[in-house]
């Protein structure tokens, strides 16, 4: 017999392993400021950071706060109606009110998949959007459940945290960027060693440089994984019924559709939703989403 979790422990745990994996995401960011002021002068370091900094900051800001204009927009949404979904508002003020959230304005995606995702910078300015295909094809205990992993991910915060983790990520692509090219313009710091230990010391920090942003990418779509197994950990906590999620989640993996269906999804919003929708055969380092298989073991265990 499989041994039980506790819907409890697997929050706090995914928790935990993610503000491990983004603060592993820092480390590299400061690994390679020392690598760029220990090559380089000193003072290129502050420059290229400065640099990054506002960059990345900026363009990943600007995307932060019209979130949910922006998914919206991308999908084609519509806003619910009260009257022609009436089960979908009902299902949501309940979830509003066992999760102690605001009521996130509610949007509906033409497509036959079953799908769903949130988006908004904080539960005031939250949106959960699900497709027809959910709203067709779940039953009530399905769609509660699929309603409650989206408003986990509004109540833990995951847009402001993954943020956080893109404006990392996009620090490090930018700084290694401009390091590299740095170096075509510089000869180095050479008063400080002799010349073959200034030579290992460049091919090193070139290798780190090349390397850094793409072991960013990889920590930062683990902690996507992470995230999601955590929004169905406190989706149970809020419906106390795992088997809807799970139920939602077996019929969403024995879905077949066409490849016009599929040009309905963005790629640049496919990791918002509940399950990813272009159905990748690529997993594990370089998916967006835990294995379904996996995720459906963990809530029949709950």
């Amino acid at each position: 017999m499989s041994q039980r979790i506790s819907f409890h422990d697997e929050i706090q745990r995914n928790k935990i392993k993610s503000f491990f994996l983004i603060a592993v995401i820092f480390a590299f960011f400061l690994l390679l400021g020392y690598f760029i002021s220990y090559i380089l002068d000193p003072s290129y370091f502050f420059i290229i950071m400065i640099i990054s900094i506002i960059f990345s900051m900026s363009y990943i800001l600007i995307s932060y706060y019209n979130s949910d204009k922006i998914a919206i927009a991308s999908v084609r949404a519509s806003p619910a109606s009260r009257t022609h979904h009436k089960g979908f508002y009902d299902t949501v003020e309940n979830m509003s009110i066992a999760s102690g959230l605001p009521m996130p304005r509610l949007y509906v995606m033409p497509s036959s998949q079953i799908n769903a995702f949130a988006s908004g910078r904080d539960p005031h300015h939250a949106v959960i959007c699900v497709t027809t295909g959910a709203l067709e094809k779940l039953n009530k205990q399905e769609l509660e459940g699929v309603i409650a992993h989206e408003m986990s991910h509004i109540a833990n915060f995951d847009i402001r945290f993954m943020t956080l983790t893109a404006i990392l990520v996009g620090m490090i692509s930018i700084a290694a960027e401009i390091f590299l090219r740095s170096l075509w313009f510089s000869s180095g710091n050479n008063s400080k060693r002799d010349g073959r230990a200034q030579a290992v010391l460049i091919v090193l920090g070139i290798i780190f440089a090349i390397l850094a942003p793409i072991v960013a990418n990889l920590v930062s779509l683990a902690i996507s994984r992470k995230r999601e197994f955590t929004a169905d950990a406190t989706g149970v906590k809020f419906t106390r019924y795992p088997t809807g999620l799970k139920n939602a989640l077996t019929k969403i993996k024995h879905e077949h559709f066409s490849a016009d269906d599929k040009h309905k999804f963005p790629k640049a919003v496919a990791p918002l939703f509940i399950s990813d929708p272009f159905k990748k055969k690529l997993r594990g380092l370089f998916s967006t989403h835990p294995d379904i298989d996996d995720r459906i073991s963990k809530l029949e265990r709950m």
